[in-house]
């Protein structure tokens, strides 16, 4: 066995949300094994903003695309665009996502749609005008950004745990229709991490923040930094014969009943 199987040299690959967090760090984790990355947002200022960073950390082929990716038309357009002017998308990693807490009675039917196109609907598109491209050179990496949602419920996020779960399908669905064509699709689920969206949940004293902790096996929130071993594996020749699987990257949460002591 070669390292070389790891390598992404070569290789092209579109992270959406790809600005910051967790999105963020597979992009330059891709980067750093080799791939060129193409980030997509749908804020100019965040994109040059995070542009510059990767930039300065050495990464100059990162490359920057605006698209809301919530409109099937102009996911069209950006695939097209990328496929023609800049080459072939290898790797999608469909990681862009937003929640929307409320309890479920008082969830508005704006917010659940909002949830739902961002997060299940949209990388489906995506998938879907990738897919194209793929299929017809017989070879391509999906990753789909799952979560621990996608196997538990918890309060208040109704939509996200719905959306999520309905990613663990479609990752699974395409996987028994693609792998025909050479195409794995896989997700990763992330544990609960540490990103620009919880915190305030990550206070000291906070008990979300200490029930999360004791409840993670490994004592700790994950970082979006913990997650990009397996974005590379699962975007690389060493995941050939992977398909169709989730990779929970969660410190031991889900197989644990949680500490008695």
């Amino acid at each position: 066995m070669s390292l070389s199987l790891f390598h992404l040299e070569g290789k092209q690959a579109l992270v959406t949300g790809g600005t910051q967090g967790i999105g963020a760090a597979i992009a330059q984790g891709l980067g750093v094994a080799g791939a060129r990355v193409i980030i997509n947002a749908r804020d100019q200022d965040k994109l040059d903003q995070a542009l510059q960073a990767f930039h300065t950390k050495g990464l100059v082929r990162t490359q920057g695309i605006l698209c809301d990716i919530t409109h099937a038309d102009h996911v069209k357009e950006m695939i097209d665009t990328i496929e023609n002017r800049l080459g072939p998308v290898d790797i999608l990693v469909n990681n862009a996502g937003i929640i929307r807490r409320a309890p479920a009675e008082a969830l508005s039917e704006e917010d659940w749609h909002a949830v739902i196109q961002t997060n299940l609907t949209a990388p489906f598109l995506l998938c879907k005008y990738v897919g194209k491209y793929m299929i017809q050179r017989k070879r391509g990496k999906i990753i789909n950004i799952c979560s621990i949602m996608s196997e538990l419920g918890r309060d208040t996020v109704a939509a996200y745990a719905a959306a999520k779960g309905g990613l663990k399908m479609l990752t699974r669905n395409l996987a028994t229709e693609w792998a025909q064509h050479n195409i794995q699709i896989n997700g990763i689920g992330p544990g609960f991490t540490a990103t620009p969206i919880n915190t305030v949940y990550r206070e000291a004293g906070n008990a979300i923040n200490d029930y999360i902790i004791s409840r993670t096996p490994a004592g700790r929130w994950g970082t979006p930094e913990d997650l990009i071993g397996t974005a590379i594996y699962l975007a690389s020749a060493a995941s050939d014969f992977v398909n169709g699987q989730i990779v929970y990257v969660d410190g031991g949460l889900l197989t644990s009943f949680g500490k008695t002591d």
